[in-house]
């Protein structure tokens, strides 16, 4: 078998995991199918880039596994003219994924390294409407706020306020929520013009939501 028949069936298999686990959205699965997995995933693990599975990166994060991309990218119910927030930027790939959805993604991480290095993706694949920074996710961006969708990438004890003040009206933020790392839920909180309407979505695991700048 040659090395393109390998990469087609390597992904039929990819798309074929994400609809088995829910992810149905035609402009989702788009995004998802464009976007090369394999080049957010380094050294040991480079192998398995293309499993259903969470895998380690720098600074004692990890890269979600591509259905809990999918799904949690399908309930933000992003369109092509809003503009998200992304706190964790992380391997880069659910930014990556998100700027084929919308107008433009700010994405922030703690992490210098992995803003650093998830940018390098970002302009080798020219993906120019992500802004990645360095900055405390937990307070968002309060200069560029209000947001039409926020995505949270890491697990807070409650939805956190300060990110839920900088969503619009009609605006969606997706986060996992808990108090352990043994359970957590995925959460989608809508904002109305009475406050908030929240619905639980599946149980998910994430590294938990730090306040402050990272060492690295």
């Amino acid at each position: 078998m040659s090395d393109e028949d390998d990469d087609a069936e390597r992904k039929m298999r990819f798309v074929f995991q994400l609809r088995s686990r829910g992810v149905t959205d035609p402009r989702v699965m788009a995004a998802m199918e464009g976007i090369d997995r394999g080049l957010f995933v380094r050294g040991q693990f480079a192998d398995r880039a293309y499993e259903d599975t969470p895998l380690p990166i720098p600074c004692g994060q990890t890269i979600s596994q591509p259905s809990v991309v999918g799904l949690m990218t399908q309930a933000l119910d992003v369109g092509p003219r809003d503009t998200v927030l992304e706190v964790g930027t992380g391997s880069g790939y659910q930014a990556a994924v998100l700027s084929g959805l919308c107008r433009r993604v700010y994405t922030v991480d703690r992490h210098r390294r992995l803003v650093h290095e998830a940018e390098a993706i970002f302009r080798e694949l020219g993906l120019y409407n992500i802004i990645a920074q360095v900055a405390d996710g937990s307070r968002g961006l309060p200069d560029q706020a209000p947001f039409d969708r926020i995505l949270v990438t890491a697990a807070a004890e409650d939805p956190p306020g300060l990110l839920l003040a900088q969503l619009k009206i009609g605006g969606i933020m997706v986060v996992p929520v808990g108090q352990s790392d043994a359970v957590q839920t995925l959460i989608r909180v809508t904002r109305t013009q009475e406050g908030f309407d929240y619905d639980e979505l599946r149980q998910v695991r994430f590294v938990p939501l730090v306040e402050g700048l990272g060492q690295t």
